[in-house]
């Protein structure tokens, strides 16, 4: 059976020009065409959105980089990796003697974590516990996690959990944004201290924290990209 074939209008039929030689169009092409432009625009600014974010974490990488003294054959960890772009920025820094141990809690997040796993050599997923890295004791020389940290349901136990999974004198990069000033609901998420005061982590009590837990603050760049800050930590020989 034989399709119906499709009637095209003639270019000229839908284009037409002013008399200052401006392209218009008649009212058959604006209705068939709004959809496809309002299609076309809303790719766009998807594209424009994921390239912004790729450059802000690709730059933060950077950052981190000099931050931790990442050095070919340095062996890394993210702590609530989400969809692996900051670690495989990190992979890329270590080469291929180095190695980057990438955690997350969710299901989903980590199926996507065990395939880039399984594409690079030098990343290792990890089910992350939900107060432990589950990360071999001593293994790394930096850990780094970005907009994480204030999702800790028991931070205590969580910042042992870290402690312990550095080697003497290793390095914690914790990026964080003040209690509302961040992206997404302002209200506290749920499980996590009130203390916290909203969504986000206040400064001043992630450096309390994870003091008390053995830590020593290293650094704290004024120059991190807004809203987030960031504090370098070191375990303590």
């Amino acid at each position: 059976m034989q399709g119906k074939a499709l009637a095209l209008e003639p270019f000229s039929s839908v284009i037409k020009w002013n008399a200052e030689g401006e392209m218009t169009s008649n009212r058959s092409f604006d209705m068939r065409s709004r959809q496809l432009v309002c299609a076309l625009v809303s790719g766009l600014v998807v594209l424009a959105a994921c390239h912004g974010k790729a450059q802000e974490r690709k730059k933060d990488a950077g950052k981190l980089a000099a931050l931790l003294n990442w050095q070919p054959g340095s062996v890394v960890a993210e702590i609530g990796a989400g969809d692996g772009d900051m670690t495989l920025a990190a992979a890329d820094l270590v080469g291929p003697t180095g190695r980057v141990y990438t955690t997350e809690l969710e299901p989903a997040k980590l199926a996507k974590l065990q395939s880039l796993a399984s594409e690079h050599k030098n990343i290792i997923a990890v089910k992350a516990g939900q107060a432990e890295t589950n990360l071999p004791p001593g293994c790394c020389d930096s850990i780094f996690m970005r907009r994480v940290y204030h999702h800790f349901t028991d931070p205590e136990k969580e910042d042992a959990s870290l402690f312990q999974s550095l080697k003497p004198g290793g390095l914690l990069a914790v990026i964080d944004f003040q209690p509302g000033e961040g992206p997404g609901d302002s209200k506290l998420p749920k499980g996590v201290p009130k203390n916290r005061g909203g969504h986000g982590m206040p400064k001043q009590l992630l450096i309390e924290e994870l003091t008390a837990a053995g830590f020593q603050v290293e650094a704290s760049p004024a120059d991190w990209s807004a809203p987030d800050y960031c504090v370098v930590f070191k375990k303590s020989k």
